[in-house]
């Protein structure tokens, strides 16, 4: 049951203002893979995990991306809970490795393309992600991702579109 309804969360969550469909590719603990043939695009997502007393503008979550006909495979998006400051770093710790993200307004990529790398090899570890910000209005953001099921999700979503 929680499965069905992460995945219908991150559908509803993906697909707000696009008439693109998505075809489910599964769903493992917090994360899932999905396709959108049309695009053609496919990706692994989680949603940041609740905590309480957190205050949010928006769902965070987190995204590994390929797009065949860009030549992008393994692209990091993170959707942060609030607008970050401008100027500031994105900080992930996935263990003892740290990584740095760019933000723009609400969202946040990898540095580059060896950042991307380097994180996704990082996500097939079990443990968390922690993610820190500075927000717009100065207060600190915190989101933490649970990674059980990454690595399954990740795999998913790249076998998903290795043939478009």
């Amino acid at each position: 049951m929680r499965r069905t309804a992460l995945a219908l969360a991150m559908l509803g969550l993906i697909g707000a203002g696009t008439a693109h469909a998505r075809d489910r590719l599964g769903v493992w603990n917090d994360w899932g893979a999905f396709r959108d043939a049309g695009v053609p695009r496919c990706y692994a997502i989680a949603m940041a995990a609740d905590q309480p007393g957190q205050r949010r503008a928006t769902q965070p979550f987190f995204t590994v991306a390929n797009w065949p006909r860009r030549n992008i495979h393994g692209e990091v998006h993170i959707r942060l809970s609030r607008e970050s400051a401008p100027g500031k770093p994105v900080a992930i710790t996935i263990g003892t490795q740290k990584f740095t993200a760019l933000a723009n307004g609400i969202d946040a990529w990898a540095i580059d393309r060896r950042t991307d790398a380097a994180l996704i090899a990082a996500l097939r570890g079990n443990g968390d992600m922690i993610i820190y910000a500075h927000g717009h209005d100065g207060r600190a953001m915190r989101e933490v991702y649970h990674l059980a099921g990454a690595a399954s999700a990740i795999d998913a979503a790249s076998l998903g579109c290795a043939a478009s």
